[in-house]
Parts: structure tokens; sequence; C-alpha cells
């Protein structure tokens, strides 16, 4: 089998994106508008260090190979926050479900040794191959399995941070133009 790399959805990345940036955006014009003594400068460096975050975040790819199953990031990432993880084949004695508070499935690849239980990978471009070449390596049934989160449910995310854009424009907007400030 040749290596198989799956980044993170694009349709996840471009939603996610959008709305941290309608949702902090705004911020420092807000700001202008409030008697908070708290400097611009410092706000829009916070805003950005959290945008350095979320790309970090949604930089994780997901590689399978003859050898097993990675989760990597970028070299940036692993030095300055998450290092990622290896599970050959060989180690993988089953799949765990788990129930998420708000009441999703996830699963977890557990060790034969049963030391560690590593995270499978769900919001992948791609996740039914891989899952099918999870399936194919270890003979572990994955009929079942399905993404934590449906498309549907992201386009309609994106949907409403569009009309969160437009709030922000017109807010925007009266702050610059108007006698707000």
């Amino acid at each position: 089998m040749e290596s198989s790399i799956y980044p993170i959805s694009p349709l996840i990345k471009i939603t996610l994106l959008n709305l941290y940036f309608a949702l902090t955006i705004p911020l420092p014009f807000l700001l202008k508008t409030t008697s908070l003594n708290f400097p611009i400068w410092l706000l829009s460096l916070l805003i950005g260090l959290g945008a350095i975050a979320i790309f970090a975040i949604l930089s994780e790819r997901v590689i399978v190979d003859n050898e097993g199953i990675a989760v990597t990031y970028p070299q940036w990432v692993k030095w300055l926050w998450r290092k990622g993880w290896h599970l050959s084949w060989r180690e993988i004695d089953s799949l765990k479900m788990r129930t998420t508070g708000q009441g999703g499935l996830v699963y977890y690849f557990v060790s034969k040794n049963r030391d560690k239980a590593y995270l499978l990978p769900m919001r992948i471009a791609g996740f039914a191959k891989m899952v099918q070449q999870v399936q194919n390596k270890t003979n572990i049934d994955t009929t079942d399995i399905r993404p934590l989160a449906q498309p549907w449910m992201y386009i309609f995310l994106f949907f409403f941070t569009f009309f969160l854009w437009l709030v922000d424009i017109w807010t925007i907007y009266q702050i610059q133009f108007s006698n707000l400030v």
C-alpha cells in the first residue's frame, strides 16, 4: 500500500477560520466604543496569536501506510505545541467507542499492551477511505464508524457565519462612520 495523506477537511478549515475571524475582527473596533483602558495593539496581537493557534490545530494530517497510522503536524507546530503520534498496525488491538459530552461518538485505537488509547481522527478529508484502510490492515470491523460531525453541520455553521460577517460589517461601519465613538 502506498502512503496516503489525509489533511483536515477543507470545509472544516474554511468554516472554523471564518468563524474565528468573524468573532474576533470586530473586537478592536468595539474596544474604541468602551471606556476600558486596554491597548488595541495588545488585543490585535492576541487575536493574531489565536489565529496562529487555530492554524496550528487545523494543520493536522493523518498518514496511513504499510507500517501504521500516524497523526502529524508541520515542524513548527511540533516544536511549539503538538507532537502527534504513530501506531503500527501490529500494535493495534481494537477500536473502542466512547460517547462525548454532547452525545456524539468517538473512537479510540487501543494498543495491545493497553497502556494508551489514540483518538481516531474524524475531521479529515477522505475519512471513509482512511477507515477502510484501517479495516484492511487490522481486520477490525469499521462498517459502523461515521465521522463525529457530518458535512451538513459545517455547511450550516458556515451559512450562519456568513450572517455574522454581515453584522460585523455593519458594526464596523457604524463605529467608523457614525458618532458612536
